[in-house]
């Protein structure tokens, strides 16, 4: 693990698994997580011969919290920070959640710089929040209650969040292990994320992806709805849109194996 500065002074946590790989995979995490979310992904990858870059976003694993700047454009240029800093070239873009947001913001603001395929896992984009000319996301009085509770009862925020993520009956300890990881944010990053969440609208985004995409969405996602899994689908041209109809938003460990089959079929079409 080695530490890249961004552009206002952040230090950014970036983990670089397998250097000499063939081919580069680059994993954004979610909100409220890191990028061990990806533990299980990272293990096939390397196994396969892959390269895989992964980062912990400002505010969240091991990286710094700066007080401000948690907007989707900072975000992506502490992406553009890392590819820059690790003369990345023609790599997969990977971004779950949150983190498939900040990857569209980064297709616009950089031009997709060094990517050569886009995979969305459960987006939550266009817009997370909803609004009246997007109304298929999270109603605006749930996500304020979530920044409120994150505010006031962190712990249980993490709690009630690790068991939304799940379709699937999983046991205790892993329901306890997305927790923890959700407890190792700082507050500050949880919640001034959890704002950009809720403001940022990236429907200008998706036109801006011209490279291949991929959207992998749960069925029973009741995080980021299947709607605006369509919305990315019909916005971004050419994309294919691949549903796991009993996977939840937790889709990278919901259904481990059937999701690792279809990930790694994405990244060798």
């Amino acid at each position: 693990m080695n530490f890249i500065t961004s552009t206002d002074g952040t230090k950014i946590a970036v983990y670089d698994f397998n250097p000499q790989g063939k081919q580069t995979i680059f994993l954004i995490h979610g909100w409220p997580l890191s990028h061990l979310i990806f533990e299980y992904q990272i293990n096939l990858l390397t196994d396969c011969g892959y390269r895989v870059v992964a980062v912990d976003l400002r505010g969240f694993g091991r990286s710094d919290t700066p007080v401000y700047a948690y907007s989707y454009a900072q975000m992506s240029a502490d992406i553009f920070q890392v590819v820059q800093h690790l003369y990345l070239n023609h790599f997969i873009l990977a971004g779950f959640s949150m983190g498939g947001a900040i990857a569209l913001r980064y297709m616009n603001c950089y031009h997709g710089a060094g990517v050569c395929k886009l995979i969305l896992l459960s987006a939550a984009a266009p817009c997370f929040a909803r609004h009246p000319s997007c109304p298929y996301g999270k109603p605006l009085q749930e996500v304020n209650d979530l920044i409120n509770l994150a505010g006031i009862d962190r712990p249980q925020l993490c709690r009630d969040f690790s068991k939304q993520l799940f379709a699937q009956q999983h046991s205790d300890a892993v329901v306890d292990w997305f927790r923890d990881i959700a407890l190792s944010a700082s507050g500050i990053g949880t919640i001034k994320s959890a704002v950009a969440l809720r403001d940022e609208d990236c429907r200008e985004d998706l036109g801006c992806v011209h490279v291949p995409a991929y959207i992998i969405h749960g069925g029973k996602d009741v995080i980021v709805s299947s709607k605006l899994a369509e919305l990315q689908h019909k916005g971004i041209p050419g994309s294919k849109l691949i549903t796991l109809p009993d996977s939840g938003h937790g889709i990278m460990y919901d259904q481990l194996e059937k999701f690792n089959q279809i990930f790694m079929e994405c990244i060798t079409d």
